[in-house]
């Protein structure tokens, strides 16, 4: 099989916001506690985080993670994470049926993005609380005056403000499992509510509505529309999430759900730009992808009830996930006109690239390459390219290009690189390269993901999936069923 990509430097889809390579840190199962944090490990430094963790987090360059939740922030009071450990209670967790001991919270947690290089994407709680908790928080974490709250801050031993810049106005309030679940006009009512006060207290920090938990959501786009005609004045964003699995053991399909997300992303910009015409306006609302991956392994899986970090929610990642997720990338970074944050949920343990044993060992799972290459080398600005490729319909009949391609140049390094995905099962792909206004581009680097079993693991004892570097020659081909990414100097 045989493909052409037709690459223009004049050709623009905007420049990439290095936050669409953010992650997510949790309150849930094993994220935090024998995650991030393990005082008891050999490895852990004097706050109680793992430092083997944490040098593999930085190898994935995250510039941002969202915390605490998530579910877990509908029913969590902030200040339990604050002060002297030694007085924190420890209480009922309802959305993930745990005991939170409250042992991290965000004294903690912004120490550890400090030495992860990380900003922190803060949610507040609207589903138990509401605005003037939200303003607490922000008055809290950002504010250095002689008031309640920041004396607070300080008598806990941060005399600096933590500076945190972007806040989600709670997580998935249309969803009916969610703590505090709320109609579009509740929430958009509280959201706004609480976003004036927030704004009030800071008016430098960025805020992140709630958006539908998923495409599929038998209230989406309406949900969209009737929350942004209340608080289109307040926010700067609005949410996006979406998992994807293949419980039906259809891998044909399941590649393809990358276009499925595109279309997701191209759908909530028609209804911001909607509301933004009906409001007569010039503000443009962008999008926050804050929870997105491959997530169905570990669905059902038992675990006792109330305990402390339980071990749920732990997929073990396939080949093929990490295809699906490479392609997901794919999709942000040709979306990144839109979307200027993306949060890849979760980071540790928990449908996470990273794995821990309590106690023991830490490894990456098969997802974590794509995502590392894309975070270190697709920062710049991305290319519109023209794809000339054979494609196939899918079950849903969408059709599927057999290669997946996404083209980012970075002016100040002299690089352009291409990622691409042959989501052909039986065929290698030829990739032929029409390049305009890059002379004396030569390619320099051919990193390659592949595996011939598409359900090959990666454990602590064996790194099935790794990538390799292809011998660079005059034709460039892409492997049935591989990742890749082509970086070129010129």
């Amino acid at each position: 099989m045989k493909a052409e990509l037709i690459i223009d430097k004049n050709f623009k889809i905007g420049e990439i916001d290095k936050r669409i390579y953010g992650s997510f840190i949790e309150h849930l199962g094993r994220a935090v506690y024998g995650g991030i944090y393990e005082p008891t490990h050999e490895k852990a430094d004097a706050n109680g985080f793992r430092k083997d963790v944490l040098e593999l987090v930085k190898k994935l360059n995250v510039p941002i993670v969202r915390y605490p939740g998530g579910n877990f922030v509908s029913g969590y009071n902030w200040e339990d994470g604050t002060g002297d450990k030694a007085k924190r209670p420890k209480k009922l967790e309802l959305a993930w049926a745990s005991t939170e001991t409250n042992e991290v919270g965000i004294d903690e947690f912004q120490e550890w993005a400090k030495q992860a290089n990380a900003e922190i994407m803060m949610a507040v709680n609207l589903g138990t609380r509401g605005p003037q908790d939200a303003q607490n928080l922000v008055e809290y974490c950002n504010l250095n005056t002689d008031t309640y709250y920041a004396n607070m801050r300080k008598k806990n031993g941060f005399k600096e403000p933590f500076g945190i810049k972007t806040w989600c106005l709670g997580n998935e309030m249309d969803g009916p499992w969610q703590i505090g679940h709320k109609t579009a006009e509740e929430y958009g009512r509280i959201a706004t509510e609480t976003a004036k006060l927030m704004k009030l207290a800071d008016p430098d920090i960025e805020l992140v509505a709630c958006g539908s938990s998923h495409y599929n959501m038998p209230t989406f786009a309406q949900w969209e529309f009737t929350v942004l005609d209340h608080i289109y004045d307040y926010v700067d964003y609005i949410s996006l999430h979406q998992y994807y699995g293949n419980q039906s053991d259809n891998t044909v399909d399941f590649l393809a759900r990358s276009v499925h997300m595109d279309a997701f992303i191209k759908s909530v910009a028609a209804i911001c730009d909607a509301v933004k015409a009906k409001k007569h306006l010039d503000k443009t609302i962008n999008l926050s992808f804050d929870e997105w991956n491959v997530w169905f392994h570990s669905n059902g899986a038992k675990f006792d009830k109330w305990s402390v970090a339980p071990a749920i929610l732990e997929d073990v990642y396939t080949f093929e996930d990490a295809l699906v997720v490479g392609c997901m990338l794919i999709t942000l970074q040709n979306n990144c006109d839109r979307v200027k944050m993306a949060c890849l949920a979760q980071l540790v343990n928990v449908i996470a690239p990273i794995m821990t044993e309590n106690g023991g060992a830490a490894w990456v799972q098969t997802i974590f390459y794509p995502f590392m290459y894309s975070s270190l080398n697709g920062r710049g600005t991305a290319l519109q390219t023209i794809t000339k490729c054979d494609s196939y319909k899918s079950t849903d009949n969408l059709t599927i290009p057999y290669i997946e391609t996404s083209v980012i140049y970075n002016e100040d390094k002299r690089e352009l690189t291409v990622f691409a995905v042959n989501r052909s099962l039986d065929e290698d792909i030829e990739l032929s390269l029409n390049l305009e206004g890059f002379e004396g581009a030569k390619l320099e680097e051919h990193i390659e993901l592949y595996s011939d079993n598409l359900k090959s693991i990666n454990t602590k004892e064996n790194e099935a999936i790794s990538p390799k570097k292809r011998e660079i020659t005059e034709k460039i081909t892409l492997k049935k069923h591989s990742w890749n990414m082509l970086l070129y100097k010129y």
